[in-house]
């Protein structure tokens, strides 16, 4: 079985899915986490990697960046692979000036202006929320980690926001309420789970704090990062 985007066979993707948005920190995942791994997909060089976690069978597959290369590979796995459930891992900023650099937050909705959910389905929403039970399971690894999760609703928005010029302007676009951070890809992922009756969350890494010119040590970077995907994988056993 193959689709457009993945040449895997239906058995090679497993129903458990970890999705960064960087094939490169798939790579990453597959090398330094898990055992007996195979590579997937290699189309278009999104290199996907299945293999196990402690004798539990698990998928990393890269989604790209932004709603419609998510869109995409989320969609593929739900419908044609019949993967279950997607933990999103990736990275976001934030303009809360409580936070620090690489606290790890867990989305429990997501608010965006995208028009993808009108057409995919004629659908008038802005705001979809996560999995519960699925995010009960990463309370409790984060828990048992001893890692501290800023639980919260975010922005998914189409606009890479260090590039704006008026981030004040950007930002009154958006109810007055608080998000505690902002990506670029979670509300397609949060959407199409529930349009395909699946289940989906998502776990961020803060990297950038609107109005702090803060610079982050590589290896602190690395080490929050590997805290991340050991919550997100501890969750699925």
């Amino acid at each position: 079985m193959a689709t457009v985007h993945i040449e895997a066979n239906k058995d090679d993707i497993a129903k458990t899915v970890l999705m960064p948005g960087d094939p490169l920190r798939a790579k990453f995942i597959a090398d330094n986490f898990l055992t007996n791994v195979k590579v997937v997909n290699t189309i278009r060089n999104m290199n996907a990697y299945t293999g196990y976690y402690n004798n539990k069978k698990v998928t990393i597959f890269p989604s790209g960046m932004g709603i419609p290369s998510i869109g995409i590979y989320a969609y593929e796995l739900y419908k044609f692979y019949n993967v279950e459930e997607i933990i999103r891992i990736g990275t976001c900023g934030t303009t809360k000036q409580d936070l620090n650099i690489l606290d790890v937050v867990l989305a429990i909705s997501s608010y965006s202006l995208s028009n993808y959910p009108k057409l995919f389905d004629n659908d008038i929403i802005n705001e979809i929320s996560s999995d519960v039970e699925l995010n009960n399971r990463i309370k409790i690894s984060a828990k048992n980690n001893n890692i501290n999760l800023i639980s919260g609703e975010i922005i998914t928005s189409d606009i890479f926001d260090p590039y704006l010029d008026n981030f004040d302007r950007y930002i009154s676009n958006y109810p007055d309420k608080e998000f505690v951070a902002m990506e670029m890809e979670s509300f397609c992922l949060f959407y199409l789970a529930k349009k395909l009756n699946k289940k989906a969350s998502c776990l961020l890494t803060i990297v950038d704090i609107i109005g702090k010119n803060i610079s982050v040590d590589s290896s602190d970077r690395e080490k929050s990062l590997k805290n991340m995907i050991k919550v997100a994988l501890d969750s699925i056993l």
